[in-house]
């Protein structure tokens, strides 16, 4: 597929196509309330880590979000448990204080469902790289959401993402395996990355499932089990991603 990347900063018309992409994400990740607070901030304070693809008829056909922060800030130096959640956090604190970034973590690659099969997410990831030194960078973080295990919610993160094929070495996930291609290391375990919490009401109508008794909830598209305290109200859902980090 003939693709065109550019960063949103070169191309501000394309936000609205590219919001309106059609993608595979659960509905109930669109409630983390760390994303829905800066999501918006990527792209109106930061376009310039923001990028598009559209393909020969300029059809939006992917996205990519990233971050500039400060890693190796007093009190940090580590990748964090808290994963996507919190570097989120960070770089828009470090913004604020006026810190001067010297990481880039990615937050978002999704392409549109009538491109899938293509390979756009391996060259969303190398564009996202590319852009990251073009910025002076030498290095790009991200907490990966490994796309195969949701197929096995009861698996260990910890496991799962170590996990190697014996054909080649390379790691059983396969959004994992795409980073690694691409030069990435995975570094660590990030077991509470996302936090998503919600009445059962809301989670009855995010998933037209029951949530009428306490305890694990297996949800599609979850990577782990919802917790389900019916008596109380409510359930929350913890997600683990894996860090892996990309020498420029």
């Amino acid at each position: 597929m003939e693709l065109n990347i550019t960063t949103l900063a070169e191309r501000p018309e394309l936000e609205a196509p590219m919001w309106g992409m059609k993608d595979l994400w659960p509905e109930f990740m669109m409630y983390d309330p760390v994303g829905w607070s800066h999501f918006g901030r990527i792209v109106a304070e930061l376009p310039e880590y923001v990028l598009v693809a559209t393909d020969s008829e300029g059809r939006v056909v992917a996205r990519g979000l990233s971050v500039p922060f400060q890693l190796r800030a007093e009190g940090r130096g580590e990748l964090p448990a808290t994963g996507w959640d919190q570097v989120l956090l960070w770089a828009f604190s470090d913004r604020r204080h006026g810190r001067t970034p010297d990481t880039v973590s990615a937050i978002e690659i999704t392409v549109d469902t009538s491109a899938l099969g293509h390979g756009l997410s391996a060259k969303m990831l190398d564009a996202m790289r590319d852009n990251a030194r073009r910025h002076g960078f030498s290095e790009v973080v991200a907490p990966v959401r490994p796309n195969g295990k949701h197929l096995e919610a009861a698996a260990s993160i910890h496991e799962y993402a170590f996990r190697t094929r014996a054909s080649d070495g390379l790691p059983h996930d396969p959004w994992l395996r795409v980073h690694v291609r691409a030069g990435a290391t995975i570094e660590a375990i990030a077991p509470a990355s996302m936090t998503i919490g919600a009445s059962v009401e809301q989670w009855r109508a995010w998933t037209g499932l029951p949530f009428d008794t306490d305890g694990p909830v297996e949800v599609e598209g979850a990577l782990v089990p919802v917790h389900c305290e019916t008596t109380r109200g409510y359930a929350v859902y913890v997600e683990p991603n894996v860090w892996v980090r990309h020498r420029l």
